[in-house]
């Protein structure tokens, strides 16, 4: 099932207590089956969690549908960055900040967390699109992600959609198992 009126916007600062709940609900709950309870844990207190970069930078975007109050609720978030890090929260000790130059770097896809009551309805591809197209309005031409085995799929479908992928390690092994790989726009 499609998601219908969702609503995508840039993240604020105000966002964050609920931003940290969608992530933490959706590693929960949406990467149960690819990790054990301590490495879920474990990645939740070292790398998953809020980069508050990507939002004073205005690339990390939220989804949000009208809840039975009638109040706009955010379900999902995800971005793309200008700068080298990869993956991360705040908490992560191995960021690298430094900006990236378009004619010569990709964007990174970051940080895509959907709850588990609205997976699978087409919501992160709206972000992943939205993250496209405007890395492409900042001047790349590739953008380069990084998946848990969770998302693999996920990313794995839209990069053969418009590319081809090229799998390689990730530096976020170290945590959790994970896959990376980059990819060009057409």
């Amino acid at each position: 099932m499609i998601a219908t009126n969702i609503h995508l916007r840039k993240a604020t600062s105000a966002d964050v207590p609920r931003l940290r709940e969608v992530i933490e609900t959706s590693v929960r709950g949406l990467q149960a089956a690819d990790y054990s309870p301590a490495q879920i844990e474990g990645a939740l207190q070292s790398v998953y969690g809020v980069d508050s970069q990507l939002i004073a930078d205005g690339t990390y975007l939220v989804a949000e549908i009208m809840n039975q109050q009638s109040q706009l609720e955010i379900v999902a978030c995800g971005g793309w960055s200008k700068r080298q890090t990869l993956f991360g929260g705040d908490q992560y000790a191995g960021r690298e900040d430094s900006l990236l130059d378009p004619a010569r770097d990709a964007a990174k896809i970051r940080a895509f967390f959907v709850h588990p009551n609205w997976a699978r309805r087409g919501i992160g591809s709206l972000i992943l699109e939205a993250c496209e197209n405007a890395a492409r309005e900042a001047g790349f031409t590739r953008l380069e992600m990084g998946a848990t085995l969770s998302g693999v799929a996920f990313y794995r479908q839209k990069a053969t959609q418009r590319s081809k992928i090229k799998k390689r390690r990730s530096p976020m092994e170290k945590y959790c198992r994970s896959c990376a790989w980059p990819r060009e726009f057409k």
